[in-house]
Order: structure tokens, then C-alpha cells, then sequence
């Protein structure tokens, strides 16, 4: 058996999830300069779509996203292996296996969180990957369990079996998944929330690296978090107030706060060089609405964004025009 590589402890602390029609390649750019130390993933890919589809879109990475860590999806061991030896060769530097995806088109597949059900695939799956991509950690996102599953024994079954075939690090979505009845929305808030089997798997498997995701939505949360496990992914709170994992870089890892403002003005190389490349200001702005969420002036801010980003030419003058209108609005507010 092959273990695939440990991943360094400061890496893991802080990480954003892979969200689909979010997290790409622009949004990653903008989550590194908010967050330098945070572990950044790709939406979801599939193996199939990584093998014959456009790889230059879908592997899309900037050289500052590092480290950044691709997503499978799939259920066949040589097409998942296929699909992580060109991941690695294109330089991600984690390939991360979705085991928690509850969509009805990712059950028609046989990929996602109904894999939770065929642990012994999802060996097969690692054990596969691992082989194809000896020198880049291989790692497993799942959920606790499907539908009416809430044996301790089974969720723990499943970990050891995937452990067994060479994998250490797992992302634990801390709620069932239902195959039936719940949109992808409702079940990421409607089954209940169990943290404690996240904490009871680093405490009984402590060799194994354990990473919590699920409704953490601050930043004193997600620090509690922190005496449990090795670390803590952020998904929607990352996105939608995406300030929030600025905050903790600071705080877990040192250096100076920055204001939102800085902060944007940071990411303006990387704007600029996009532009330049023929992308829309759209594509990019797309993921900066957030950055003054519950601000005064953040409905401003958004506003200039929203209206202008579609607009034939559109380019950073614009961003500084939304900045501007979100500080007068402070500044009125201020003066009343």
C-alpha cells in the first residue's frame, strides 16, 4: 500500500471549500490576497471533464493561489487516477476526492455523496489516485453520513476503510447528506449539525488529519473549532463575507489587519493582468460583492459593481468608483 503524503499542519488550519459557480480560479486570486496561509480548492471537476474536456478552462490556477487543491468527481479508480495524475502534473498541490455532493445529477452519476455507501469503492478510488499521484497528498471531502445513516460504527467504517487504502486527511461536512427530498440548498442547512463526531474522529484516529466544515459562520466559531481538530474549512461565509477570512489569517497566523479598501487595492495587479488578457471585468467582480458585507456604504459599493461590471470596457476605474461611492456614503453617514 501506498500512503499518500501528510499535508504541512499550518496549511490545513484555515481552508475555503470548493463551491460550484464559485470558486474559481478569479475568486481563488482574490482569496489569496485576503487570506496568504488559507488552503484554496477548485469547484468540483469531474474526472471525465478533466480527461477530455477543456483543461485550460477547467484547471485554470494563478501562480499566487498556491496551495490550491483540485476537486474530482467520479467513481471509476482508473478514470479518478487519470484525472489526478494530470491534476498533479498541472501543479495542484492536493487532489481532493468528493465523497459529499448530495445534487440528483451527481447521484446519477454514482459520485458524490452516495459514495459514502460503497466505502470499499471508495478505496479502490484513493488507493488508485494515490498510485497515479504518489508525490501529492490525496485526500477525501465527505459527509457523516446519508439519509438515515447515524451509526457511529458506519461513518467510522467508511473513514478506516479509505484510511486503509492510503489516505490521511479527511474533510468532515459535519451533517448527513439526504439522497432524496432535500435540494442541495436544504442540505446544507436542514440536517442537523454534529460537530462532536468530527472531534470524536481526531480523538480516536489521531494519525489521521481531520479538517470540519459545515455552517461555521464566525470568526470566535471557528477558532473554538480549532482545539478539536487540525483544522477548519469555510464555505458560504467565506464567500459572502469573504472579509471574515482576512480576519483570521490574522489572527491564526500573524500580521497587520488591513482595511477592506487596502485590501481590494491589493488585488488590483492581478485585475489588471486579466484585463489585459481579454477577461470581462464581470468574471472577476463577481466575487468581490461581499468585501463590504453589513458596511455602511457596502449597499453602494455593490450597487457601482453590479451595474457597471457588464459594460463593454469596464475596468478598474470602476472598482475605484464603487470604493468611492461606498466611503461618501460613510462619510455622509458620519456627518448626519
Amino acid at each position: 500500500m501506498i500512503v499518500t503524503p501528510a499535508i504541512a499542519a499550518d496549511t490545513l488550519r484555515l481552508s475555503v471549500a470548493p463551491m460550484m459557480d464559485w470558486t474559481d480560479t478569479h475568486c481563488r486570486a482574490f482569496h489569496r490576497v485576503l487570506a496568504p496561509h488559507a488552503r484554496l480548492y477548485t469547484e468540483m471537476v469531474h474526472a471525465n471533464a478533466v480527461i477530455h474536456g477543456d483543461r485550460a478552462r477547467l484547471l485554470a490556477m494563478d501562480p499566487s493561489e498556491h496551495p490550491v487543491a483540485l476537486q474530482l468527481g467520479g467513481s471509476e479508480p482508473a478514470l479518478l487516477a487519470q484525472a489526478a495524475r494530470i491534476g498533479a502534473e498541472a501543479g495542484f498541490d492536493e487532489i481532493n476526492l468528493n465523497c459529499g455532493c448530495p445534487s440528483d445529477r451527481v447521484q446519477a452519476g454514482r459520485f458524490g455523496a452516495c459514495l459514502m455507501r460503497e466505502p470499499g469503492l471508495v478505496a479502490e478510488c484513493v488507493a488508485a489516485m494515490i498510485a497515479a499521484a504518489p508525490r501529492v497528498p490525496v485526500t477525501v471531502k465527505c459527509r457523516l453520513g446519508v439519509d438515515d445513516d447515524h451509526e457511529w460504527e458506519r461513518f467510522l467504517g467508511f473513514i478506516d476503510t479509505v484510511a486503509a487504502a492510503g489516505c490521511r486527511m479527511f474533510v468532515v461536512h459535519a451533517r448527513n447528506a439526504w439522497l432524496q427530498g432535500l435540494s442541495p440548498k436544504e442540505n446544507r442547512e436542514v440536517p442537523p449539525l454534529r460537530y462532536d463526531w468530527a472531534y470524536r474522529l481526531k480523538q480516536e484516529r489521531p494519525a489521521l488529519q481531520v479538517v470540519v466544515n459545515g455552517g461555521i459562520a464566525d470568526a470566535a466559531q471557528a477558532t473554538a473549532h480549532l482545539a478539536h481538530v487540525d483544522g477548519v474549512m469555510l464555505g458560504r461565509a467565506a464567500y459572502h463575507t469573504p472579509y471574515l477570512l482576512h480576519e483570521l489569517d490574522v489572527r491564526w497566523f500573524g500580521g497587520q489587519l488591513r482595511t477592506r479598501s487596502e485590501l481590494l487595492r491589493a488585488f488590483r495587479p492581478y485585475v489588471e493582468g486579466q484585463l489585459a488578457q481579454g477577461v470581462f471585468l464581470k468574471h472577476i467582480t463577481r466575487h468581490l460583492l461581499g468585501l463590504f458585507a453589513g458596511q455602511p456604504g457596502g449597499r453602494a459599493f455593490r450597487q457601482v459593481l453590479s451595474e457597471g461590471a457588464h459594460k463593454p470596457g469596464a475596468g478598474w476605474a470602476l472598482v475605484e468608483q464603487a470604493l468611492a461611492a461606498s466611503e461618501g456614503y460613510r462619510r455622509s453617514a458620519l456627518a448626519v
